[in-house]
């Protein structure tokens, strides 16, 4: 089953800090935990960062649901600039409610000049059919609720030009 959550929001910054920013800045500054789901602390392996084709390896820190550590992978699979990403967050290293893997999108839309509208989307992959209506349940309450502090804090970084991590 897929499951497909979308959040957005108007950015007022430049094109080209709505669309980097979440991706090649520092990940720890993005998703920063939220209940259960656990902050992340750092990535490795991330030399080549930000192209297409590119993984790294992500750790989170110590939470209810996870013992601390590495925790997934993330992959760029399309970067078309100042327009979107799509990105998959894979090879989960604790049990995610039966779900394989993540596939987010973020869309970046200059309405005008320093006025974006940011569209933030994940598609939830799950293969165990009797978890199905959980797995809705967690994407539509816990995981929306998640994407909109991230699109917060994205926010936060852009308007502070954080300075980017890759290129």
């Amino acid at each position: 089953m897929e499951t497909k959550v979308q959040v957005s929001e108007i950015y007022n910054c430049s094109l080209e800090r709505a669309f980097k920013t979440p991706i090649l800045c520092d990940v720890s500054k993005v998703h920063t935990g939220y209940g259960l789901m656990p902050k992340v602390t750092h990535s490795t392996d991330d030399q080549n960062w930000g192209k297409i084709g590119s993984t790294k390896k992500v750790f989170a820190a110590k939470s209810l649901t996870q013992k601390g550590g590495f925790a997934s992978v993330d992959k760029v699979i399309e970067r078309v600039e100042n327009k979107y990403w799509v990105f998959e967050v894979s090879d989960f290293q604790s049990w995610m409610l039966g779900f394989s893997r993540f596939t987010g999108e973020w869309r970046t839309t200059e309405i005008e000049k320093d006025k974006i509208l940011v569209e933030y989307s994940y598609t939830l992959h799950s293969d165990v059919t009797f978890l199905y209506p959980l797995n809705w349940l967690f994407a539509n309450i816990f995981w929306k609720t998640y994407m909109k502090r991230v699109l917060g804090n994205v926010k936060q970084m852009a308007y502070n030009n954080e300075p980017y991590q890759y290129e």
